[in-house]
């Protein structure tokens, strides 16, 4: 019984690094075919949420999922009355199937979320209540920043640009690794420097600092 629980635990821990695998090679394009009808359907679901309401794309997906289906399953009926054959349910397998999803792995996700909210609960606490000055700064300049993008895009346009770069960007990096990793030493070197001028301007600051 004890062996049983430490494998059902070992196959559980195994789902999440799954996952990731399965993400990262959707993301670097391992299999184009995948990667491809994974970005396409994303793509065209929120470029239709931005002419129609969530509803009406969500009713229009169920129709074109409906019109397959039991198209299918007449042609199948038909083809199988003209042929005299019993091979039953064409979706037989897939009804039979098992589709639940079990408590573990509610469980284990719902613990997962719960640590990620408490750290971003705690995190944004540190944040606004100013523990640190340097990193309030920076995410008060964060905020400011988002200000511009949120009255230039909505979030669906953004959610969209988003998908775009999660597609393009990993690829782009990967192919030119040395060249990005330079430039981007370079920001950083600026952004450190504008940083620490800014700090030492800052009556009392840089003494916390040191």
């Amino acid at each position: 019984m004890q062996q049983e629980s430490l494998e059902k635990r070992s196959e559980m821990a195994c789902v999440p690094s799954r996952w990731r695998q399965t993400a990262v090679d959707l993301i670097y394009w391992r299999d184009i075919k995948k990667s491809g009808v994974v970005f396409g359907a994303s793509l065209f679901l929120l470029l239709s949420l931005t002419v129609f309401s969530i509803v009406s794309v969500a009713a229009y997906i169920a129709l074109a999922l409906l019109s397959v289906s039991i198209s299918f399953r007449i042609y199948k009926g038909v083809l199988q009355a003209i042929q005299k054959s019993d091979e039953g349910h064409p979706f037989r397998s897939y009804l039979e199937s098992s589709v639940a999803v079990s408590e573990d792995v509610v469980q284990k996700y719902s613990n997962v979320a719960m640590n990620h909210i408490n750290c971003t609960i705690k995190e944004l606490r540190r944040l606004f209540l100013v523990e640190d000055l340097v990193d309030s700064l920076k995410f008060a300049v964060l905020m400011w920043v988002f200000t511009y993008i949120g009255a230039l895009f909505n979030g669906l346009t953004l959610l969209i640009l988003a998908l775009i770069s999660l597609f393009s960007v990993p690829v782009i990096y990967e192919r030119h690794q040395t060249q990005v990793d330079h430039y981007l030493a370079l920001v950083n070197k600026n952004v450190k420097n504008i940083t620490d001028m800014v700090v030492a301007k800052i009556p009392g600051l840089k003494r916390k600092a040191e």
